[in-house]
């Protein structure tokens, strides 16, 4: 090709780009970029004043902080109320709000026989997400359509996040990978909302919920989100106990959010139930590669994922005679009692979590209260005829794993709704965006958003345009406009 050559195929780039720049509609906009530029590649040429390339010099990876709040919280079978918005509001901390809740719940249902091993209800799961919105978008004064869950011709559960893209499952009982793409009702949430949920996931009692703001899902790009559920309670398959888990990547970092509960008991043996209930989460969980997914990497197994946060009911107890763990609570010597958390010990030991961070536990034990509207745990010497005895513990726990993460607050609110009480933890966190040095250019993952179709529209297309344009812009050593 010959410069006028070079110079004809660069005017008719040019003017191509300023007609289709006047377009609302960034779906076409980047499937005509594509159309256009499917054949010679090689012979792109790009005048100064419209594209100029970026060396790889030029590239640079910039890290934007992310504040995540993680909770846990073991609701002992109970529907939420009406009056329990005031609890999640104090669990929520939202005077201090953060960019992303990762929301963990145990025991949403009875764990009763027909709950275990009969058909999903996820009635449950829709009222607690309507709360968690409600709570969460109330703050600013703004109603919100909740997103609805949609039970699916399988026997599966069902999950709820960005619209159009494709989630995989993972059958409770066979382990079968279940392809699935529900039919999002509710995600259109209100203009004047500000968080929008990403991915809703409940097996039996254990409910995992991740929200983001609405501002970032539109900044970044969000891509392979992913669930998965693990049950590992009655005979090893049965949901009673185990996990569910969310994968994502936002821009450049991938993140793995696993809500758990396992094994009760407080008998000598039973941290070993717990270990290797944990171990089989770890072997059974995954996100495999899907024929639908982008060209974009992503891990498999929960060890693979950047960002780890590890939380639930995980039933870990003390190795301490009741009545001196109850003598400790009273006087609030909280490093003391921990040198008996069997999670600590098991930690030590190598049995468990090894090299997993936790933030200092400076609160009182989480379980086992009396009852509901009560400040008094179970059994001891006031224990009421018929009450379980059990030594309190810290059993709701927050881990986490992997570099770049730091704990900003753990700690514990005082609802009285259940037995136990829940567990929040606040992150700071940073994400890879790669970026130019050059500041005349401007990335087309830039300019995208700007035209982002109505919210009633499906934008999977959009998502997948977005993600085309990455894989192409590094396969010309990153092309910016």
């Amino acid at each position: 090709m010959d410069y006028k050559d070079k110079l004809s195929r660069q005017t008719r780039l040019s003017n191509w780009f300023k007609k289709k720049h006047k377009r609302p509609d960034s779906i076409h906009l980047a499937q005509d970029f594509f159309a256009d530029g499917e054949e010679d590649k090689e012979e792109y040429f790009f005048n100064e004043n419209f594209v100029q390339p970026v060396l790889e010099n030029d590239l640079c990876f910039l890290s934007n902080e992310f504040r995540i709040f993680v909770g846990t919280w073991n609701v002992a079978g109970r529907s939420p109320v009406g009056s329990l918005a005031v609890d999640l509001d104090d669990w929520l901390n939202l005077k201090d709000a953060a960019d992303i809740y990762v929301l963990g719940f145990q025991e949403i249902v009875p764990l009763k026989t027909r709950n275990v091993i009969g058909a999903e209800d996820l009635t449950p799961a829709t009222t607690w997400n309507n709360l968690i919105g409600k709570t969460l978008n109330d703050l600013y004064g703004s109603p919100l359509l909740t997103p609805i869950l949609k039970q699916n011709s399988s026997n599966d559960h069902n999950n709820v996040g960005l619209p159009g893209t494709r989630r995989n499952y993972v059958s409770a009982v066979t382990e079968t990978p279940i392809i699935d793409q529900p039919e999002l009702q509710g995600v259109e949430q209100n203009a004047y909302s500000k968080y929008m949920l990403l991915a809703s996931k409940k097996m039996v009692g254990v409910f995992i919920s991740v929200w983001m703001k609405k501002e970032l899902v539109r900044k970044y790009c969000i891509s392979n989100v992913k669930v998965c559920s693990v049950a590992c309670g009655i005979m090893g398959y049965l949901g009673n106990k185990g996990s569910v888990s969310v994968s994502m990547s936002i821009e450049g970092t991938s993140f793995c959010f696993i809500a758990a509960h396992l094994a009760s008991g407080e008998k000598n043996g039973d941290e070993v139930r717990r270990n290797y209930q944990v171990s089989e989460i770890f072997r059974r969980t995954s996100f495999p590669r899907l024929l639908e997914d982008d060209d974009n990497p992503h891990p498999l197994t929960i060890l693979g994922h950047d960002r780890i946060f590890w939380f639930g009911d995980l039933n870990y107890r003390l190795y301490l005679e009741d009545n001196l763990a109850r003598l400790l609570i009273k006087t609030e010597d909280w490093k003391a009692l921990q040198e008996f958390d069997q999670l600590k010990k098991e930690q030590d030991f190598g049995g468990v979590f090894e090299g997993w961070r936790e933030g200092n536990v400076e609160f009182a034990p989480t379980y086992k209260y009396s009852a509901s509207n009560s400040n008094r745990y179970s059994g001891g010497q006031s224990a009421k005829s018929g009450e379980k005895q059990r030594t309190p513990a810290w059993c709701d726990r927050i881990l986490w794993y992997g570099k770049g993460v730091k704990q900003l607050s753990y700690f514990r609110s005082e609802s009285k709704f259940s037995d136990h009480r829940p567990v929040s933890a606040l992150f700071s966190t940073q994400i890879e965006v790669l970026k130019s040095e050059n500041q005349t250019c401007v990335a087309l993952s830039n300019i995208l958003p700007a035209l982002l179709p109505p919210a009633n529209q499906n934008v999977s297309r959009h998502h997948t345009c977005i993600q085309k344009i990455i894989v192409i812009r590094l396969y010309y050593q990153t092309i910016s406009i």
